[in-house]
């Protein structure tokens, strides 16, 4: 790839390669077949699609971007197994607590140098106020000198916390949203962004490229990639990822 290009590849659910400053970065691991999980905290998890990529498949992975490592719709079994065979994962202080290995935690705005790419973790709420108890998650900031500054999500559902994004940063011109509107019987309200919400927060962000990611593949998520597409029609930023295509985001 060309240094300066920006790329993803989308691999499913949460799960892509994005390659930005030169580098290879894998979004929440999930590589897991369809399945139906054991039942954890009263909830059980089913995955409805397999990986349009295998991880034998992938290539040089130079760091997986990890937003949390407690839910299985973020870090399945495999996905798990992956990151014991990556040179680094950037996640939450939790994460790299529980999981050990190459797992290095930042608390929120903290930021680690990896060649010429400053990431920097991002608060997340993972549902409606009061869903701190869910425990922790981050989204990512990333920047590197001539590129647009670019956002994933992670599991955030709050506004509030991109609009704090923003006053940091100023605009993001790159996001990667994961959206899906995801809902369990255990919990009130949407545990990630809707595709409305989803739109909203690029208007905040004022993001000119937006791409959706865990907008599929799980069955609580109720909302889908057609939602996704649906709610930017008209406003010219979404960009359509098709399963493991590279789609080229920025060229420079």
């Amino acid at each position: 790839m060309h240094e300066n290009e920006i790329a993803l590849t989308y691999i499913g659910g949460p799960t892509a390669l994005l390659e930005y400053g030169g580098l290879r970065f894998l979004t929440d691991p999930t590589f897991d077949e369809p399945r139906t999980y054991e039942p954890r905290n009263g909830v059980t998890h089913t995955k409805t699609h397999g990986p349009g990529i295998a991880p034998a498949d992938l290539g040089t992975v130079d760091a997986a971007l990890l937003s949390h490592h407690h839910h299985g719709d973020n870090l399945d079994i495999r996905g798990a197994a992956l990151l014991r065979e990556l040179p680094l994962t950037i996640s939450t202080t939790k994460a790299a607590q529980d999981l050990g290995g190459t797992v290095e935690g930042l608390e929120p705005w903290q930021s680690r140098l990896l060649g010429d790419v400053t990431v920097t973790a991002v608060p997340a709420l993972h549902g409606p106020p009061g869903s701190e108890g869910r425990g922790p998650v981050n989204g990512f900031v990333l920047q590197a000198a001539g590129a647009p500054t670019l956002y994933i999500s992670g599991d955030n559902a709050s506004l509030l916390y991109v609009e704090t994004i923003v006053q940091r940063f100023g605009r993001i011109e790159i996001a990667l949203l994961f959206a899906g509107a995801a809902r369990l019987p255990v919990a009130e309200g949407d545990l990630t962004l809707s595709s409305a919400d989803a739109a909203r927060a690029a208007h905040i962000l004022a993001s000119d490229t937006v791409v959706g990611l865990h907008t599929e593949d799980w069955a609580h998520l109720t909302e889908s990639r057609d939602d996704f597409r649906n709610a930017f029609a008209g406003k010219g930023v979404h960009v359509e990822t098709p399963r493991a295509k590279r789609v080229v985001l920025r060229r420079p």
